[in-house]
């Protein structure tokens, strides 16, 4: 079977079609921080209004654990979506409670409603199948048809990605389809040179992915907290940086088996250490071989990739034609430890190929940096959701959907 698309669900003019989006965004004191998500909803959106459907739209955002909490609402994305969208947007204040039944009914064709968020019920996320059927069961009742688009949870079994895709006739969104032709893109027909840049703060969550891609690649570039594993592997001391000793070993093991398949690991040469973890701390760059030789000893802190690193990360990428990059290369939300990932943020806008840019906090960080959306190949709009296809796990809010590899 082939993923479904909207087009196998027929003429919905007139009909209730529920929509699991994924407008999981930050706030602060309230306020949206970042719209990333929101925006890539927009396509599929449209879609449906200008198809006549009466769109109800369902997400997630944070973690509420089960219950109503106000902190984590999203009214606020609801007023933002209808600021994007140029129309009226009808905010519910529960799920399937009695708001929602009566916002719904109150919708005519090309209408647009956001119900409250889906993790204030705690069967949404539930390990029993059963409780996310029966809540799924309860969502359906709203709907004549059901559209999955929110690429960032199809990697999850919940009630809003997995069963309700069965409660009702469903199809991918076209944010979906995106996502998928991208990810094929890198897996399966890549141009050369394939570069890969990781980063971010923990060895263990990319190592499947850098087993996974090793075959495929031609050079991998690594940085974030995760560099500091590697520099142990090879027998450098790191101070204070962050560093998961458990994870040595393998490490060493896929620094060989990258030697034996021909694939460049480029590890930076050079770090900047600083006293503490604070923008207003001492720092200094070093050799990346004498992090506990600077004035800060074995207290000393990596929160960055040095001046010469980036500029070696920015000629490999420019030397390349397919760039994926999930993970920032320092604390980018220190000043004074960002220069790094704006120098890869900026050297993936100029190459000539086509560049990937891995969702989470790899897409957080480009926007903070003041980077646009449109200066990139594709920005993701889920971390774990790619990493996992990339690694050859199941992705069972895809397979519903009809979807094989």
């Amino acid at each position: 079977m082939s993923l479904r698309t909207i087009d196998s669900l027929g003429d919905l003019k007139g009909k209730n079609v529920l929509v699991r989006c994924d407008l999981n965004v930050p706030l602060k004191d309230g306020r949206i921080t970042d719209d990333g998500r929101i925006r890539a909803s927009l396509p599929t959106l449209n879609r449906l209004i200008q198809a006549g459907a009466r769109v109800i739209i369902v997400s997630h955002l944070g973690r509420p654990d089960g219950e109503p909490n106000s902190k984590f609402s999203l009214a606020p994305v609801a007023q933002r979506l209808s600021e994007l969208l140029g129309k009226a947007v009808v905010f519910a204040a529960d799920t399937v409670g009695s708001a929602a039944a009566d916002s719904v009914a109150g919708l005519d064709d090309g209408d647009v409603v956001v119900l409250e968020n889906l993790r204030f019920n705690a069967h949404e996320t539930s390990k029993v199948a059963g409780e996310r059927e029966q809540f799924a069961a309860q969502l359906a009742t709203l709907g004549d048809a059901f559209v999955s688009d929110g690429f960032g949870v199809v990697h999850r079994e919940q009630a809003s990605v997995y069963e309700l895709a069965k409660a009702l006739p469903s199809a991918a969104g076209l944010l979906i389809r995106q996502e998928l032709d991208v990810l094929e893109r890198l897996t399966v027909t890549p141009d050369k040179p394939f570069t890969v840049v990781l980063g971010g703060s923990k060895v263990s969550d990319k190592l499947a992915v850098i087993g996974a891609l090793l075959p495929k690649v031609d050079r991998l570039l690594i940085g974030g907290g995760m560099l500091f594993t590697f520099l142990v592997a090879q027998g450098h001391r790191v101070g204070a940086s962050l560093l998961e000793t458990d994870q040595v070993e393998v490490v060493k093991g896929y620094l060989a088996e990258a030697e034996r398949l021909g694939v460049e690991i480029i590890l930076p040469t050079d770090i900047v250490v600083a006293s503490a973890f604070s923008a207003d701390a001492d720092h200094l760059v070093t050799a990346a071989e004498a992090i506990e030789d600077t004035v800060f000893g074995a207290a000393g802190l990596g929160l960055d990739i040095g001046p010469e690193t980036s500029d070696r990360f920015a000629q490999a990428i420019a030397d390349s034609k397919t760039v994926f990059w999930n993970g920032p290369m320092g604390v980018f939300e220190l000043a004074p430890f960002a220069a790094g990932t704006r120098a890869v943020a900026s050297a993936m806008t100029t190459f000539d190929g086509f560049g990937v840019v891995g969702g989470g906090d790899s897409a957080a960080a480009v926007r903070a940096l003041g980077f646009n959306d449109d200066q990139f190949g594709h920005i993701s709009t889920g971390g774990g959701a790619s990493l996992e296809f990339l690694e050859g796990k199941s992705l069972p809010g895809l397979e519903v959907l009809g979807w094989q590899r």
